[in-house]
């Protein structure tokens, strides 16, 4: 009896000899470099940059939303906000980058924000952004992922990436073994994703607890 293959979207790009999945970070990097010179050499401004920067994320997160569900065999999806947002800051983080989002939290301003924390964002761990491009983030990359993955899930949210000041003592709480090994000085910011619901959205959430 001839066994079956393994479909592709059950096997991962590149296995170690420990058995994780794991992809080259000379070759991303050098593929998002590309990717943000492609972008910069089409825009007039730094905000359309970033909001291009966005849209290429924005497919990727629909893409990674299929194929977890598909891995995980599972025919439901969440309908809670807060559920939602634990799926994408842990098991698409953990898919995507080898660890979880170092934080969820809600804004106390406003009952319509989240952040999303992520001390060592890959997206600008390579790419060096120069002083007269002011205050580009070039993570804008991965909050494109985020709204990806919610929108599809049906969460429909405005995501946008901030880079913000590490304060003294604030530092990653993944494991040493967790953290990008590479000899750049340490980061001197964060990247807060900031995730802004739609009304019907709250109003939907709201509405299941009552």
């Amino acid at each position: 009896m001839n066994r079956q293959p393994a479909n592709i979207l059950d096997r991962p790009l590149r296995t170690s000899r420990a058995g994780d999945t794991m992809v080259s970070m000379s070759s991303f990097a050098y593929l998002y470099s590309e990717l943000v010179q492609y972008h910069q050499n089409r825009v007039d401004s730094i905000s359309e940059l970033e909001r291009r920067l966005e849209s290429s994320g924005y497919g990727v997160g629909l893409k990674m939303l299929e194929l977890l569900a598909y891995r995980s065999r599972e025919y439901k999806r969440e309908i809670r906000l807060m559920n939602a947002l634990q799926f994408v800051s842990t098991t698409v983080w953990k898919s995507l980058f080898g660890k979880p989002a170092d934080s969820l939290e809600r804004s106390i301003d406003h009952a319509d924000e989240y952040m999303i924390v992520d001390y060592e964002p890959l997206t600008s761990t390579f790419v060096s952004v120069p002083s007269d491009f002011g205050q580009l983030s070039v993570d804008a990359y991965m909050s494109g992922i985020i709204a990806g993955v919610l929108s599809g899930a049906g969460f429909s949210a405005r995501v946008t990436a901030h880079s913000v000041q590490l304060e003294e003592g604030e530092h990653s709480t993944a494991p040493p073994s967790q953290l990008n090994s590479t000899n750049l000085p340490p980061r001197t910011e964060k990247a807060v994703f900031l995730v802004k619901f739609s009304p019907e959205v709250l109003e939907r959430d709201a509405g299941m607890d009552r």
